[in-house]
């Protein structure tokens, strides 16, 4: 059995017990998170698809940890002017382990 989800603006394809970094939760690590938009359940050959949702389907999964994922670096520079430009990004990310899929 395994779910498409959508979260943080991005799908993931999980199965029970897959570990996932996604985008920032607001949620305190070691408590369960529920995702609620689940757009596609395939329970053994059984096709669930969303429109864009299954009804009352969820994915349950415990929070991990929070961490940063690793420095992006951009440099800016315009030729014969003298400008250079330097910037770092680090994406705040969130480990969760999915326990149960619901359909």
């Amino acid at each position: 059995m395994y779910a498409v989800l959508e979260t943080g603006g991005k799908q993931y394809r999980v199965k029970s017990g897959d570990k996932l970094i996604v985008e920032r939760l607001d949620v305190k690590a070691g408590q369960p998170v529920t995702f609620e938009r689940v757009l596609m359940v395939n329970n053994d050959g059984d096709l669930q698809i969303g429109t864009p949702t299954v009804d009352s389907a969820t994915v349950v999964a415990d929070v991990l940890e929070h961490k940063r994922g690793p420095k992006i670096l951009t440099y800016k520079m315009r030729r014969r002017k003298g400008y250079r430009k330097t910037i770092g990004h680090r994406q705040e990310q969130t480990v969760v382990q999915v326990k149960e899929i619901n359909a």
